[in-house]
């Protein structure tokens, strides 16, 4: 596997680790009937949030390596991956469901990304 490929990946996995703690980050601030600015500042200062912004963050600073490096229309399919991930971190970690409509469709996705792949 090329080094390239190596950082497309990192920064999938990292961009996808970024969305699953701010989800659980989301999931431990208790809900009030307070604004919408209110509420956006307590998922903000959680903990486990702010990880998935710095995990994001860096997620963008590995994807400009790599793209650096590659084809965009090569490496951009390749976030769809991620989707693999978050389905399956958000199916064991939040018992989230999973239809056969959403496995279909990740499928597919998944389909595409090795047929991008092998180009």
């Amino acid at each position: 596997m090329g080094k390239s490929l190596l950082l497309i990946l990192l920064s999938v996995l990292l961009g996808a680790g970024g969305q699953v703690a701010m989800k659980w980050g989301t999931m431990q601030v208790k809900a009030l009937q307070s604004g919408v600015l209110h509420q956006l500042l307590q998922y903000l200062l959680h903990w486990s949030v702010l990880l998935g912004l710095c995990l994001y963050a860096l997620s963008a600073l590995v994807w400009i390596l790599a793209i650096a490096k590659v084809d965009l229309t090569y490496a951009y399919p390749m976030v769809a991956c991620g989707y693999v991930v978050v389905f399956l971190l958000s199916y064991w970690l939040f018992q989230e469901p999973v239809s056969w409509q959403r496995a279909i469709g990740l499928a597919v996705v998944v389909v595409g990304v090795l047929i991008i792949s092998q180009s």
